[in-house]
């Protein structure tokens, strides 16, 4: 049952990403060009998912467990670290620069898209560098 729920869920999230034109790097690296052909349809795409999230979470978390497992599995850590910054400043200038992002991009690889592809294994060799730093110190 679980694996059906991932796929369902993975579906809506892939649909809506497709539809909202989000799988198209160009949309995203115009949004970031506010001084040329700005498009602000991220922001809206954004604040869509952020109200949807903010609602479901209240919720959700009422609940004593979610529906397909015994507990929640919500980050407790609030730590702001070097790891956390230094990822999220690779994350960001890398999203700026190629408008590519994970959310988007996961999505494409179900159109045939190569470059998608070529994104996904470059974020695999990444995480696997990092685990590998990670497990020597």
């Amino acid at each position: 049952m679980t694996i059906i729920a991932a796929l369902a869920i993975g579906l809506i999230f892939g649909t809506g990403i497709a539809v909202s034109g989000m799988i198209n790097p160009a949309k995203v690296i115009n949004f970031f060009d506010i001084a040329g052909t700005w498009d602000p349809s991220l922001a809206f795409v954004m604040a869509g998912a952020l109200a949807v999230t903010m609602v479901g979470y209240r919720v959700v978390l009422r609940r004593p467990a979610p529906m397909l497992d015994r507990e929640f599995h919500v980050p407790t850590s609030r730590q702001i670290d070097l790891p956390l910054i230094l990822g999220s400043a690779i994350f960001g200038i890398a999203w700026g620069a190629t408008g590519a992002c994970p959310g988007g991009i996961i999505p494409a690889i179900g159109l045939g898209e190569p470059a998608a592809l070529v994104f996904v294994v470059s974020i695999a060799i990444g995480i696997g560098i990092v685990r590998l730093v990670q497990a020597r110190r």
